[in-house]
């Protein structure tokens, strides 16, 4: 998420009510997550296993909960609680507005594009040219949506991360304040549910089809020309490249990569990265012709024992 204006490391520490290391005027841009930043943006770290990990990443602003020393280039805002200022930071920068008509009157819609009754499109939401949206749609704010593109009954594009830090009186949502964006010629089934980003973008690439009842976790990028079968849930954080084909009752953890051209069988678990160009099936997932070998294997098990007796 990038700022509308450069604000430096000093403002910022002084909204955070926090101290800072580095040189006042220090530029910051934006804000984002340890996979999606860049030079200029902030990033939080709470546990001194991922310390590392964000002091050499791109970000050039530290949210951080010790005094480190700080690398070369870079600024450190020193918090007592990352994890609640970064939520601060994202309810300034963006923050929730309210919408009291159906279709907002920021949002732009796009030549030819039919909306049917029922449907919420929220504010700043930019729908291109020839795009179908069936009732009962809700499309949250900042959306961003292509030319050509068909969105079936009952889906909703734009909702919070399933994102929580445990606290001792109960769960704290991790606000999101990213965005989703379809691109052109995307077809999305009946009741799918497509998460926005933390603070990036959730992405359905140009082509690609959706069956209904899918599930699509925050800051996951799916590539082109895809085709995701019903009741498949997709975590958060996940890359699907160009030309994946995964079928019903599919479920992935997060942060992994499912490579191009790659097959995903039915009710198979993705529990981990696999590479492109190969058929996989079962939990834990595994190439689909050792997989169903084995299961051909167990099967004959009876009938080995029973000539052993």
């Amino acid at each position: 998420m990038k700022f509308h204006k450069t604000h430096t490391l000093e403002e910022i520490a002084t909204l955070l009510n926090c101290e800072f290391v580095g040189d006042s005027d220090f530029s910051v841009l934006g804000m984002n997550e340890i996979h999606v930043v860049e030079s200029g943006d902030i990033v939080f770290v709470d546990h001194p296993k991922y310390y590392d990990k964000a002091l050499n990443s791109a970000a050039t602003t530290i949210l951080i909960n010790k005094n480190v020393t700080c690398p070369e280039g870079k600024g450190l805002l020193i918090s007592d609680d990352p994890f609640r200022d970064f939520n601060i930071l994202t309810k300034h920068f963006k923050p929730f507005q309210y919408s009291n008509s159906a279709i907002s009157a920021t949002a732009k819609i796009g030549e030819n594009t039919l909306v049917q009754p029922n449907c919420f499109i929220g504010n700043h939401v930019e729908i291109g040219k020839n795009c179908l949206i069936h009732s009962n749609v809700s499309i949250y704010d900042h959306t961003i949506i292509g030319n050509n593109v068909i969105i079936h009954a009952g889906t909703i594009l734009g909702a919070d991360a399933f994102y929580y830090k445990k606290r001792p009186d109960g769960f704290e949502q991790l606000v999101s304040g990213g965005r989703v964006v379809i691109e052109d010629n995307v077809g999305i089934g009946a009741l799918c549910t497509i998460d926005k980003g933390v603070t990036g973008d959730t992405t359905i690439g140009e082509g690609t089809k959706i069956d209904n009842q899918v599930h699509v976790g925050h800051d996951t990028k799916i590539g082109k020309k895809c085709l995701i079968a019903s009741q498949t849930g997709i975590a958060g954080c996940v890359i699907i490249e160009d030309e994946v084909t995964i079928w019903g009752q599919v479920g992935t953890t997060s942060g992994i990569t499912i490579g191009a051209k790659a097959v995903i069988l039915g009710q198979t678990g993705v529990t981990k990265s696999v590479e492109g160009g190969k058929s996989y099936f079962g939990t834990p997932i595994e190439e689909s012709r050792e997989k169903l070998k084995q299961l051909a294997n167990i099967k004959k098990i009876p009938e080995i024992l029973q000539k052993l007796k």
